[in-house]
């Protein structure tokens, strides 16, 4: 390569560092409560390789304008706070609009019910019994408003639960894991964040990990619920037996042979539930993730009656977590299908304005232009949730490392085809 060949090169190198530089995230702010512009909301990108760390700030105007600088070419996420409740996208790429929807903040708000909460008993094993356990909210508000305070979801475990995980999801988003704030007496504890309205059909998801004393092959629940249930239900291997409460009114409610199904309806706080297990077993690990699935397909056995299975209020995103998911073995095998899964999740959703007209370029192009942005956006989540499970400690490292390579090697490869 020759010395002017070099100057050039170096000179493109430059070039499109410092486009790259000065990128702009830019977009509004609107108060869904009121119809109105949010005005004076702080707003901050988040470099999420970067351990969440803050890269740049701005406040919104008078139109609920923000702008800012991108420094680099990490992943971000813009992050606004309104009312002392945060609300998240990806920061989006090639000047695609970053608007933002909020909402007016209460600590008590009417229309948030309890969808379903499901109590999955994964496994009894060395005089421990492991449980996780999931509730579904949702928040159909009128008008909309966002429920939060340092209590936002109350929820009570057996004192003797030693709570091993626990994690949040907000509606259209990822699962974050978090701490779990404790709430006065053994076994009580808080969700500190913000329920807000429904987008669609999909609500908050809650989801929490705890071991249990088995020494004896028996134990009894005394499920507690902080707003009204509309179900509860308790999922255990087939070689365990399950006694329900004389006045719990739980009743038998197969969903699939490799497990037992139990749900009771219309739990009120106050309202005596109560439950007893007893014997050995666990969930097949495929059961463990097949629930998961289940759970998240809508009420598919049962059409036109909502939250006839566990999950069946719910739609979520395809490469979210699932209910029971204690083991992650797997994830590697079928890493290839969650991508998949999720370019055609976002597929489905409507293109962005920086989509090329079909008018100025040939419609295969188009198409082909939208598969490769999707699947990027796919990846991009799937690194963020890996980020998160390792920033709060969730994660092997050894694990974290392994899944990481796996992530980029794809995303290597797509941003190739991009």
């Amino acid at each position: 390569m020759t010395t002017k060949s070099l100057h050039c090169a170096a000179a493109l190198i430059l070039l499109f560092a410092g486009a790259l530089a000065h990128a702009q995230v830019t977009g509004t702010v609107t108060d869904k409560t009121t119809g109105k512009p949010a005005a004076g909301d702080a707003v901050v990108l988040v470099d999420v390789r970067a351990g969440m760390n803050e890269a740049a700030r701005a406040t919104t105007d008078a139109r609920g304008r923000y702008s800012l600088a991108k420094p680099g070419t990490s992943s971000y996420l813009v992050r606004v706070t309104h009312q002392g409740a945060s609300y998240f996208i990806a920061a989006p790429e090639g000047g695609a609009p970053g608007d933002i929807a909020v909402y007016d903040v209460a600590p008590k708000v009417d229309g948030v019910v309890i969808e379903e909460d499901v109590v999955g008993i994964v496994e009894s094993d060395h005089g421990q019994l492991r449980v996780i356990e999931r509730y579904s909210v949702h928040n159909a508000s009128v008008p909309p408003r966002t429920q939060w305070s340092q209590r936002s979801f109350a929820i009570v475990l057996p004192a003797e639960a030693v709570v091993d995980a626990a994690s949040a999801q907000r509606p259209g988003g990822l699962p974050t894991s978090l701490k779990l704030d404790s709430d006065g007496p053994k076994g009580h504890y808080s969700f500190n964040v913000p329920i807000q309205p429904d987008d669609g059909d999909k609500g908050t998801l809650f989801q929490i990990e705890y071991e249990l004393p088995y020494s004896a092959g028996k134990f009894t629940f005394h499920p507690l619920v902080s707003i009204p249930a509309r179900t509860v239900w308790v999922m255990l291997p087939k070689s365990m037996t399950f006694t329900s409460g004389a006045s719990s009114g739980f009743q038998s409610a197969p969903q699939d042979p490799g497990f037992q199904t139990f749900v009771a309806r219309n739990a009120t706080p106050g309202k005596p539930l109560e439950f007893t297990v007893a014997g050995v077993g666990s969930l097949p690990r495929e059961d463990q993730g097949a629930q998961g699935a289940q759970a998240d397909s809508g009420a598919g056995q049962d059409a036109g009656a909502p939250g006839s299975q566990p999950g069946g209020g719910m739609a979520n995103p395809i490469n979210t977590p699932d209910p029971l998911t204690k083991y992650k073995w797997w994830i590697l095998s079928v890493l290839a299908l969650l991508l998949a899964a999720g370019a055609a999740f976002f597929l489905r959703k409507p293109a962005s304005s920086t989509a090329v007209s079909a008018a100025v370029v040939a419609p295969a192009f188009a198409a082909s232009t939208a598969r490769n942005a999707a699947l990027l956006n796919a990846l991009k989540e799937e690194l963020f949730a890996l980020e998160s499970e390792r920033i709060a400690g969730t994660l092997a490292p050894a694990e974290y490392a392994e899944v990481k390579a796996a992530l980029e090697t794809v995303l290597k490869r797509a941003l190739k085809r991009q």
